[in-house]
């Protein structure tokens, strides 16, 4: 195959910096060149960025000065990565010297920014998959649009497979009404579909699947992965990390750079906070995570990509394409959950193919080990996991219908036609399109007579436009696919002793300061004035809340409560569930593990039985006045919780009276009044409780309406931002609770509530998992009957009472110290 060779003036730059191009990067061009879609997949380190934005480069150095419009645009799943590349992309522009404005456009970019944007664009615009859906409802969309050529999605494997991937395969589509001729362009590391991935980024049309061309790049040198075997005692439950703190601060003592990755924001704070009171080098070790205000995480930011960091904790806020070229340690706190966001995660750390990323697994309890080093052989024997094609959200849908006709007035056939070139979407019927059409009107039946669900009206030629001004200011307002739980800024104030005159006697007036970050609005709902908590990496002590602030001082408390958040906490992928069932039924396998772990299987193997690959070990026993039945599936915390819950019915109604369940992403635990060892187990997990079992329980389910809540957010049926004032979280939930019970009672089947079913099976419950290990256990449980304990269950004893502090459990050495005792109960002869 023949390669394009580029202008004279792109190859004196490469030459310049002693490189040459690609194979694959010229191989993309010619892609472009032919005017097709592209999929780029290449690791990290193999100039991906580069090869996606060198078209739109060589086209931009050779256009008139005179035809100056948006050309390329650019479209991250994170705004740290958006920042980090306009900063890359200036590299190459700044040595040629080329006339090319580049900018970027997210939710931290200034209003007059963003409005000077829309008559003044950049030639090059980074933005977000909701900044691209606000531009079908603007009215200025066909005149910014109609010179751009390229489109660059990047890490769209981290898109694809979510509702944020539903919502920009829709604003993909709606593009091509107002530049038909733009090419678009995907970037991966990580791909464990390529052709279903090839099919999401490519235009589709009915009854034909359509794929973009596909360019691999070299492949990278093996990861060097290691797991922290430590020297301390591995607590049996929790996810904090404390036992191993000073062996991951002697790890970024020997590194040049190193990243912290943890799974949640809880564990972000917490890990930091421990990390500095070992710091008696006072190393420069920093904080990055989604809560934190935007100026802190852009400080962050600049001074990592200096070289003035040593380390930061972060989330996932830093896991995707961010390039620090000094960052040679990775650090990943707590199991993976699966081996592609290893991957990603560890090509964080040196940038060259011809040297390994290097990284080291910190497990944060003993079944936590199996993870790690089921994702270490994973990613070593490069086998990635990734979730299946989806079918795309119905509230997206709705959210989407709603901003084409905030945009302009639309013509339904035409708009289904555009819908149905999205992949997500492809096999929509026009009946399914058409319900949803009739909520975003009027509602639907049971709420047509209620004026404010109205919004769409006849446009007089046939089509619909949005009914007034409130309501596309409301639909701009309110974009997006993610509904966090309801926040507050975390405001620093001063404490004014004195009282001020007008303030009421006994009560302290406070003078505001900085914005910290944002805290959801359940946490401060558990605090009392005095009370002190860790956020952004210090301890605050809690002053009072004033409209959508939370305010705060600085306090100097050894024991604060540490605020968690909603979200991030990763299920374990069907993937190394598989992996970790194979190391445990593999006694051969156990000489890798740290020798804690082995003593605890061989305990396990002595007192019970270890299950095969195939099977699912239930254990039943009796422990003071309860009774206990334990299984152990190893399919995910999501579908173990799921399946808890309906165990719990089905035994309610053998009459075992049980009194609650606890569930991890390893096993499930019953405790109940009655011995539950005579109960036939095949009868007990047969599929058939996804039937009516399932039904029954989401009708009296809390976690419906819980869903329904976030459907009628992202819907517009509910606006949680509005001009001047934020809806607060008990605002949001009443009005959706009182909608659902209306909606339950005369409209059952409301297209809403078949979207919170939907969303409730693939999210929160995981339905298509639980019936894949139902089918498995079909004939293959290893019923145990015991008399005591069994190691196994020691880590769901632990769970079983534990206090939680706001949703998180802290181990402490009570709890050790009980993990030991209950292990030498189930090993008493």
């Amino acid at each position: 195959m023949s390669l394009p060779d580029l202008p004279p003036q792109f190859q004196a730059w490469f030459a310049g910096r002693n490189w040459a191009p690609r194979d694959h990067q010229l191989e993309l061009l010619q892609v472009d060149q032919a005017g097709e879609h592209g999929l780029l997949i290449a690791p990290t380190g193999a100039g991906k960025t580069l090869a996606g934005f060198l078209p739109s480069l060589i086209e931009l150095a050779q256009r008139p000065a005179d035809k100056a419009c948006l050309h390329t645009l650019y479209i991250s799943p994170l705004k740290a990565l958006a920042v980090d590349v306009a900063r890359n992309l200036m590299t190459p522009i700044s040595d040629m010297a080329l006339a090319i404005r580049v900018e970027t456009r997210t939710g931290d970019t200034p209003i007059a920014k963003r409005q000077r944007q829309k008559w003044d664009p950049p030639d090059i615009l980074l933005t977000t998959p909701e900044q691209l859906a606000l531009f079908a409802g603007m009215p200025e969309a066909p005149a910014l649009l109609s010179g751009l050529r390229r489109i660059i999605i990047d890490e769209v494997h981290a898109l694809a497979p979510s509702k944020r991937g539903d919502l920009l395969a829709l604003g993909l589509s709606a593009l091509t009404r107002f530049a038909p001729h733009a090419r678009r362009t995907g970037l991966s590391a990580t791909v464990a579909d390529e052709a279903a991935l090839a099919q999401w980024l490519a235009p589709q049309t009915k009854g034909r699947i359509s794929l973009a061309r596909i360019v691999k790049g070299p492949k990278r040198t093996t990861p060097d992965i290691s797991i922290l075997l430590s020297g301390e005692h591995i607590p049996w439950a929790g996810h904090t990390g404390r036992h191993a703190m000073a062996e991951v601060y002697q790890a970024i003592e020997q590194a040049r750079m190193a990243l912290i990755f943890v799974n949640t924001r809880f564990q972000a704070e917490l890990a930091f906070q421990e990390l500095w009171k070992l710091n008696d080098a006072n190393l420069p070790i920093a904080l990055h995570h989604g809560s934190l205000d935007v100026g802190q995480r852009r400080k962050v930011e600049t001074a990592m990509a200096h070289g003035r960091l040593r380390a930061i904790v972060c989330t996932s806020t830093l896991d995707l394409g961010i390039d620090w070229g000094d960052v040679d340690l990775v650090i990943q706190m707590g199991a993976p959950k699966g081996s592609s966001r290893l991957i990603q995660r560890i090509g964080r750390s040196n940038h060259r193919l011809d040297e390994a990323s290097k990284a080291l697994l910190v497990p944060t309890n003993r079944f936590e080990m199996l993870e790690c080093l089921a994702a270490q052989e994973a990613v070593t024997a490069h086998h990635i996991d990734g979730p299946v094609p989806r079918q795309g959200a119905i509230d997206i849908l709705a959210q989407h219908i709603m901003g084409c006709a905030v945009g302009a007035s639309f013509k339904p056939e035409a708009l289904f036609e555009e819908i149905t070139r999205a992949a997500p979407y492809q096999v929509l019927s026009y009946h399914a399109f058409e319900r949803v059409l009739g909520f975003v009107k009027d509602g639907g039946y049971a709420l047509k007579s209620y004026d404010r669900f109205a919004r769409l009206i006849p446009d007089g030629q046939g089509g619909l436009k949005c009914r007034n001004r409130d309501i596309a200011r409301a639909w701009r307002m309110n974009i997006g696919s993610i509904v966090a739980e309801p926040i507050l800024k975390v405001r620093q104030v001063a404490n004014n002793r004195s009282r001020r005159p007008g303030t009421p006697s006994g009560s302290t007036a406070h003078i505001g300061g900085r914005v910290v970050g944002e805290i959801e609005e359940y946490f401060v709902d558990g605090l009392a004035p005095g009370d002190t908590f860790l956020f952004a990496g210090e301890v605050w002590r809690f002053e009072g809340v004033s409209g959508v602030e939370c305010l705060v001082t600085k306090a100097h408390d050894q024991a604060p409560k540490i605020p968690s958040w909603a979200g991030g906490k990763f299920p374990l992928s069907t993937f190394l569930a598989q992996r970790v069932r194979a190391i445990i039924a593999d006694p051969k396998q156990w000489q890798a593990l740290h020798p804690q772990l082995r003593e605890w299987l061989s305990f396990q193997s002595y007192s019970s039985v270890i299950p095969q690959e195939g099977e699912i070990l239930v254990e039943t026993f009796p422990r003071g006045n309860r009774f206990h039945l334990a299984c152990y599936p190893f399919e995910g915390r999501l579908a173990h919780q799921t399946l808890g819950m309906l165990l719990t019915r089905r035994l309610e109604r053998l009459g075992c009276e049980p009194l609650g369940f606890v569930a991890n992403d390893y096993a499930v635990s019953i405790w109940g009044h009655k011995n539950m060892a005579d109960v036939v187990m095949d009868e007990l997990f047969d599929q058939d409780m996804l039937g009516d079992d399932l039904e029954e329980w989401l009708q009296e389910s809390v976690l419906m309406k819980r869903t329904f809540r976030t459907c009628a957010v992202i819907a517009g049926l509910i606006d949680q931002n509005q001009l001047g004032k934020t809806k607060t979280g008990r605002q949001v939930t009443f009005s959706a609770d009182l909608i659902y019970d209306v909606l339950r009672q005369h409209q059952p089947d409301h297209v809403l509530l078949e979207a919170a079913r939907q969303e409730a099976g693939e999210g929160l419950l995981d339905i298509r998992r639980l019936s894949e290990c139902l089918a498995r256990a079909q004939g293959q449980i290893v019923h145990k009957r015991l008399t005591r304990i069994s190691p196994f269950a020691v880590p769901l004893m632990l769970e079983i009472g534990k206090v939680p502090v706001n949703g998180q459990a802290l181990e402490t050495i009570l709890e050790e110290a009980a993990g030991d005792s209950l292990l030498r109960e189930a090993m008493e002869s």
